[in-house]
């Protein structure tokens, strides 16, 4: 049973550092290779899943319904908790950022918007005359676009991780520790970029550690939402939601004291004691059932 485990964690960890060794190569963070190879990197969770169904031969049926390609047995549980997600990811990131803000961690900047100007600028595009109203569009764009213009790449994520990984682990450790486990490996995992001080700039190499503290309360809400429907599709929708809605909030702060994402928004201490929170109530609340084990 540990074949399957070692296939998929060689896979995954092994191709994600061959795609972005280039990139260290390169410059890092600001190599223009980036573009290119963060997309790809993705997607080698999937090429897990693959190498796994290949090694133990599981027939397709089967297989999607392990890993979870299905809706689950309840379908209408899982459509309402892929709204649940859709919305709930957005208005918990808006709420990190105005916690950060009534905490003094954060100084947001809803008149001049000056960090949204700044941002727009330093892509070489003139920003436009009335920012107030270009920031709420692009807010809303992103909780109703984000979560499908995502959807290929989270995929890529998502059903290495939620589908095959969290099922295995929380079968045999039970909910919180395989919850807790999967995800501290998927933090693990982002180490090519997050080495390289991704998400955390200011933290620098240090920026990994802080990363995997986040991935496992935002892995708890991503796992719990997998094991309450049997479906990987929740779970893709806030994923795909998470990444396009968290920088967007950010970008409300001062340019003169941008924030500093150790301890402000989603990604910061702040959201973390939102996501615990709500990650705790939820499991209280409304149990995951323990699922049998994945081949």
């Amino acid at each position: 049973m540990k074949r399957p485990l070692l296939v998929f964690i060689l896979l995954a960890f092994g191709l994600s550092w061959a795609i972005m060794s280039p990139v260290w190569f390169d410059g890092g963070l600001g190599s223009p290779l980036m573009a290119l190879s963060a997309p790809l990197m993705m997607l080698t969770p999937t090429l897990g899943v693959l190498g796994v169904w290949a090694v133990t031969r599981t027939p397709a049926r089967e297989w999607a319904g392990q890993t979870g390609l299905t809706l689950g047995e309840r379908r209408r549980r899982t459509g309402g908790l892929v709204l649940a997600a859709w919305l709930g990811v957005p208005a918990l990131a808006l709420l990190a950022v105005g916690v950060s803000a009534v905490l003094g961690l954060v100084s947001l900047d809803l008149g001049q918007f000056s960090l949204y100007r700044a941002a727009i600028e330093a892509g070489g595009v003139r920003a436009p005359a009335d920012l107030g109203t270009a920031a709420v569009l692009q807010l809303v764009v992103a909780t109703v676009a984000g979560p499908v213009l995502n959807a290929v790449l989270v995929f890529g994520e998502e059903w290495g991780w939620r589908g095959w990984l969290v099922p295995r682990l929380v079968s045999s450790n039970g909910v919180l520790i395989g919850l807790v486990f999967s995800g501290a490996v998927w933090g693990l995992w982002h180490a090519p970029l997050t080495l390289l001080g991704y998400n955390y700039p200011r933290l620098g190499s240090w920026a990994a550690l802080c990363f995997i503290g986040f991935c496992v309360l935002a892995g708890m809400l991503l796992g719990w939402l997998r094991l309450r429907t049997g479906s990987i599709w929740p779970a893709v929708v806030a994923h795909g939601s998470l990444n396009a809605i968290v920088p967007q909030t950010l970008l409300l702060g001062d340019a003169a004291a941008p924030p500093n994402e150790f301890l402000a928004g989603l990604t910061g201490l702040t959201g973390w004691v939102l996501l615990a929170l709500t990650g705790a109530a939820l499991l209280r609340l409304y149990p995951a059932r323990r699922p049998q084990p994945v081949g």
